[in-house]
């Protein structure tokens, strides 16, 4: 089931983000994405709309949307595959007629998947954050 986000959700939407970026983005180092905890938790995670995705009273995943970007679709390492994350995706897009996002190149699974879903790359360019090459993609309904 997907739901809006509660405040009370926050800490396990944290560990699901940490755990997760770790996971997938092992090419920027661990010691990064620990020090992204707190602009998550005071800045990011407060600015957007916010979802998650519950399954037997447990949140494994979620997604943010900061005006038509979609900032975040994360879901809990042991729940991938399972269709949690099309699950995400695709009620984020009954949200916006436009969605934009930003992966790391690197990120082959997440690129595929964003591929598969029908987004489209429109550029790329350098985190500025990290340096590390990534694709801007689009997705349109209609």
């Amino acid at each position: 089931m997907i739901r809006a986000y509660e405040e009370g959700d926050l800490e396990v939407v944290l560990d699901i983000w940490l755990r997760a970026s770790v996971t997938a983005h092992h090419f920027v180092g661990r010691k990064f994405w620990e020090s992204q905890l707190d602009a998550m938790r005071h800045e990011y995670i407060p600015a957007a709309e916010n979802h998650v995705y519950e399954t037997d009273s447990e949140i494994v995943g979620f997604y943010s949307l900061h005006g038509d970007t979609l900032a975040a679709v994360f879901v809990s390492p042991a729940h991938q595959g399972c269709g949690v994350g099309t699950a995400l995706l695709d009620h984020a897009k009954t949200k916006r007629a436009r969605l934009d996002l930003t992966v790391y190149k690197e990120n082959q699974a997440s690129c595929g998947f964003y591929l598969s879903q029908g987004f489209s790359v429109v550029g790329e360019q350098l985190d500025e954050h990290t340096g590390h090459p990534e694709y801007a993609m689009v997705y349109t309904n209609g």
